[in-house]
């Protein structure tokens, strides 16, 4: 080699055969010994040496540290892989050969795109705990005192455990639907609640919690566990304050109607608190109109209520005596005899003594009022066939007036009415026997059931018919003496016919018993039950009555004596 280099002089290369060459010139120039010589060339081989050593170690020095640098790889690969939970890259840790620089270019790529994923995965979990950490601290309360994002877990940042923080997300978002739901439900109900109650909504929500505002996003209310309690305890509140209203309203309804009742109230009057009755008798969940148990409006029916108290005490007396009228009318129909002047009396001593409620006093008049229909009803019957009676009695009547008139035949005007009547009156005439029959019957059954008489109008309406029945019988007798005259005077001579004509005129008892008294329409009973009503008063009626029913008799009987000859 130094020959070549001796050899090529003029290539201008600075090589260790010419430096060797130039040397050895300058040591022949010199004259330097051999063994100089060899000295320094020793020097110059260890100091060659020395050079070697030094690159030969800093060579196992970058071999060291890239042997580091493969190791260091290989573990960050693994812990990506482990970290992941992706086995696509395994085959990676496992090649062998190659050089270290050919090991660090083939795992460089994956390390780069797992550092890729890992920083995505970072991202994913990130938002998925944040979400999860705001949902937990909405429902906690606590979400305006977390501060910045959660602490990510590197060391498992596998799929399997990002779908388990998805799944936990999932509940949590369910839960917050459930419980947002459950709070606008709570806010629906105090919203109604507010509106039946006449209570401002917005101060009684807000109270709860701000964000329970109208204004306030729905996905922004508050929906911890602090604001669910405080919900439901004042959704409590409101409904226990509505049932209280509504049972006060209620008290003061029944008392309106029965002060209404009580005074006898117009229906225009009563119907300006329609908004106060027409709950009487409505449940809590009933009642649902805005306003509806507004304190106003118990106010409102406090004050009519306090109203009424003190004009019921002035209008007592009036409504005490118009009770007082309709029993005595309910009486008077009834053909029931009563004291009204006593009562009257009675009623005015009670109001003023002042030891009886007045509504005591008219609950009583109510019941008496009751008793008396229920006693009417009773009687009706029996009073419908005393009017049927009473009725054919009138007919009777007519139908003597009508057999009496000798030109009842002639052809005047409405005579053909009067026949076609008469024909009528004789069929009902003839039903007297069989009526009266019935109403004995009647009027046992019931005197029996009910152990006490029964009387028309104060007389006993039996004894009206025994006596009825007596006369009957005398008037029987009455008219066979004078179907025996009739055949007597046939025997006698026609001269003499007026002679008995004469005789015979004043045997008819029966027109002078029939006219006795004052009569209605030719009937003494009618008499006694028309003139109570006519006059306004059944006193001047008392002492006529017994006398008057006792004549009425005969007239029926001379009405059937003359249809039976």
């Amino acid at each position: 080699m130094a020959v070549m280099d001796a050899q090529n002089p003029l290539l201008g290369e600075t090589t260790c055969g010419t430096l060797l060459q130039k040397l050895q010139e300058i040591w022949d120039e010199v004259g330097e010994s051999d063994e100089e010589r060899d000295k320094m060339l020793l020097q110059i081989e260890q100091e060659c040496l020395d050079v070697y050593k030094r690159k030969v170690e800093q060579a196992a020095k970058s071999r060291a540290e890239l042997l580091v640098t493969l190791s260091d790889a290989k573990l960050e690969l693994s812990t990506l892989v482990s970290a992941l939970g992706d086995k696509s890259f395994l085959g990676v840790t496992v090649k062998a050969s190659g050089t270290i620089k050919e090991q660090l270019a083939a795992i460089a790529p994956a390390l780069e795109q797992l550092w890729k994923q890992k920083e995505q995965r970072v991202k994913e979990f990130s938002d998925v705990q944040s979400q999860i950490q705001k949902i937990c601290g909405e429902i906690t309360g606590s979400a305006n005192e977390q501060a910045g994002a959660p602490a990510v877990d590197e060391s498992d940042l596998s799929l399997k455990k990002l779908n388990e923080y998805q799944v936990k997300l999932q509940e949590l978002q369910k839960e917050k639907g459930d419980r947002l739901h459950k709070v606008l439900e709570f806010v629906g109900t105090v919203h109604d609640l507010c509106a039946v109650l006449g209570m401002d909504f917005f101060s009684t929500i807000t109270e709860v919690h701000p964000s329970l505002d109208d204004k306030t996003c729905v996905q922004s209310k508050s929906i911890s566990n602090d604001t669910l309690l405080r919900l439901a305890e004042t959704v409590s509140a409101l409904h226990e304050d509505k049932k209280q209203r509504l049972h006060k309203l209620q008290e003061l309804a029944t008392k309106l109607t029965d002060l209404w009742n009580l005074m006898d109230t117009p229906e225009e009057e009563r119907r300006l608190f329609d908004h106060v009755t027409c709950n009487i008798s409505a449940s809590v969940d009933e009642v649902a109109v805005p306003g509806a148990l507004a304190l106003d409006l118990i106010e409102q029916a406090e004050v009519e209520v306090e109203r009424l108290d003190q004009l019921k005490s002035s209008r007592m007396k009036e409504l005490a005596f118009k009770r007082q009228v309709e029993l005595e009318e309910i009486f008077a129909h009834a053909h029931i005899e009563i004291d009204p002047e006593a009562a009257r009396e009675k009623i005015m001593a009670l109001i003023d003594s002042g030891n009886v409620e007045p509504a005591e006093l008219l609950a009583d008049m109510d019941n008496q009022i009751a008793k008396a229909k229920e006693e009417a009803l009773s009687r009706k019957e029996i009073l419908d066939r005393v009017e049927k009676w009473m009725s054919a009695c009138e007919e009777e009547s007519w139908l003597d007036d009508y057999n009496r008139d000798d030109n009842r035949y002639n052809a005047s005007r409405g005579a053909h009415l009067n026949l076609k009547r008469a024909e009528k009156a004789r069929i009902l005439v003839n039903k007297i026997p069989g009526m009266v029959d019935t109403l004995v019957a009647k009027t046992r059954a019931w005197e029996e059931d009910r152990g006490i008489s029964f009387k028309y109008d104060g007389i006993p309406l039996l004894a009206m018919l025994d006596e009825y029945a007596m006369l009957r019988q005398e008037r029987e007798e009455e008219k066979r003496r004078l179907r025996d005259q009739k055949k007597f005077g046939e025997q006698q001579n026609t001269e003499q016919e007026p002679i008995f004509s004469s005789r015979s005129t004043p045997a008819r008892p029966a027109s002078t018993k029939k006219v006795v008294g004052p009569r209605t329409n030719g009937t003494p009973g009618r008499r006694l039950s028309l003139s109570a009503s006519q006059n306004g008063s059944r006193s001047a009626a008392k002492e006529g009555k017994r006398d008057s029913m006792r004549l009425a008799a005969p007239t029926n009987f001379v009405a059937i004596s003359k249809e039976d000859a």
